[in-house]
């Protein structure tokens, strides 16, 4: 890509983001109600991270693959990245829309991989995107206004199903099939994902390489599967410092996550509202206001985000110091979410949550892109996701289960307690980051 890089305004990064809307979208309604569908299926509490276990599997493996061929790829019309927004897309809105109409548990589980594997095939492309056409100054305000977006899909589909419950569409169903209420919801989610990635492709135009003949000449010396497998391995050994330091923040707050995507419904159905029947009403009403509360994380995400943008516009920032800060308040929100006396006061938490997530949507990779090879942005930015993928799939393999119960004891709440204790050991893992050029807007 070219070096003279211009700055951009708040529009057309908007524009260059938005897919991020549908991504979201995929991303709220598989984390905050594929246990739901779980569990409608019969599954138990403690199985439900494993059936999670395919979905961080892929993106470990197809993350780096995407985003080396996107390093690689170049067409006048459609760019280097774009190919794989619309190739996610198309798959993600397939299963997205399918997801809820599982009739076995083992469907289920195979809807939420494709859809997993199919996200990340859009995701990090779109990482890639902002670090292509952004300049060094304008780094942290462009991954600032993705999270904007993805605070505004987390709201919203967080909200669908109860939503739909409130027009009248019913939430309850026979043992075993899931409600329409979520059934509706998934397939607004699946259009919204579809179109909003539609209209970054059709509004944004991309930087061609700064060499195109050098370009060229570089991608025929290294052609074929094995090189470009021997090609990512060896940029995953020469992987910059700064990388492996973010990892270890990234693999606390990452587990943390997944843990809360895995066990909120279950954790807080059965300890505020006291509802265990997936077939009851109770129950229903429960699961329904859990995704309201978690539709709070994505609200506040999106104003602590608008924040963000405004102060990152106007001055430079501490970026280790603003994470740090950001991820130990979100573990206080998950531990409050353990002694709170009404549910109500579950939005004060997930308020904290959402502080959190806004910064885990930013502020790493605007400290990585300043770290890596221009040309290597795509590869890398896929192998950062390793150290998403990682945790989640330590956690899905019994890592929760083991650790809630060894630390806090064996009630589904324990979940939120360690989610939180994780977070929190995140927050101080920015201490690790010591390289200025990454810690610092230039």
């Amino acid at each position: 890509m070219t070096e003279n890089k211009v700055k951009l305004s708040f529009w057309q990064i908007w524009n260059m983001s938005f897919g991020f809307l549908g991504i979201q979208f995929g991303f709220a309604l598989q984390g905050g109600f594929m246990s739901r569908i779980f569990q409608t299926l019969g599954a138990d509490k403690d199985a439900i991270p494993l059936l999670w276990i395919a979905a961080p599997l892929t993106g470990l493996l197809v993350q780096p693959i995407v985003g080396y061929l996107s390093d690689r790829t170049w067409h006048p019309k459609f760019g280097r990245r774009k190919p794989f927004f619309f190739i996610g897309a198309v798959f993600s809105t397939i299963a997205l829309f399918f997801a809820p109409y599982s009739s076995a548990l083992w469907m289920a589980a195979g809807a939420l991989w494709i859809l997993d594997a199919s996200i990340n095939i859009s995701m990090e492309p779109f990482r890639a995107l902002v670090a292509d056409k952004l300049p060094e100054s304008q780094r942290s305000y462009g991954f600032v206004v993705q999270t904007l977006i993805i605070g505004i899909g987390t709201w919203v589909a967080s909200n669908l199903p109860w939503l739909m419950t409130e027009i009248g569409i019913p939430n309850t169903a026979a043992e075993g099939v899931v409600p329409d209420s979520v059934k509706y919801a998934f397939g607004i989610g699946a259009f919204v994902l579809f179109s909003s990635i539609l209209y970054t492709i059709l509004t944004t135009d991309e930087y061609p390489p700064e060499n195109l003949e050098e370009f060229e000449r570089e991608k025929s010396l290294k052609t074929g599967f094995f090189s470009g497998f021997s090609e990512i391995l060896k940029n995953i050994a020469e992987m910059p410092t700064v990388m492996k330091q973010l990892g270890v923040v990234q693999f606390f707050s990452w587990f943390a996550f997944f843990t809360m995507w895995s066990f909120a419904t279950p954790a807080i159905t059965e300890h505020i509202f006291g509802a265990t029947d997936t077939t009851s009403v109770e129950y229903n009403n429960a699961a329904d206001s859990v995704g309201n509360y978690l539709g709070t994380y994505g609200l506040v995400s999106m104003f602590y985000a608008l924040i963000l943008a405004f102060v990152a516009s106007k001055i430079k920032i501490n970026r280790r110091l603003l994470h740090m800060v950001s991820l130990i308040a979100g573990g206080f929100g998950f531990i409050l979410i353990y002694f709170i006396a009404e549910p109500w006061m579950l939005h004060i938490c997930f308020s904290l949550v959402g502080i959190a997530w806004a910064s885990i949507l930013s502020m790493p990779y605007a400290m990585l892109s300043s770290s890596v090879n221009a040309k290597k942005m795509g590869v890398y930015m896929g192998i950062f996701n390793m150290f998403i993928v990682i945790p989640q799939i330590i956690a899905a393999l019994g890592g929760v289960n083991f650790l809630y119960k060894l630390l806090f004891g064996e009630a589904v709440i324990n979940t939120m307690l360690l989610a939180g204790t994780l977070l929190i050991l995140a927050g101080f893992s920015n201490l690790l980051i010591t390289d200025r050029k990454a810690t610092h807007d230039s």
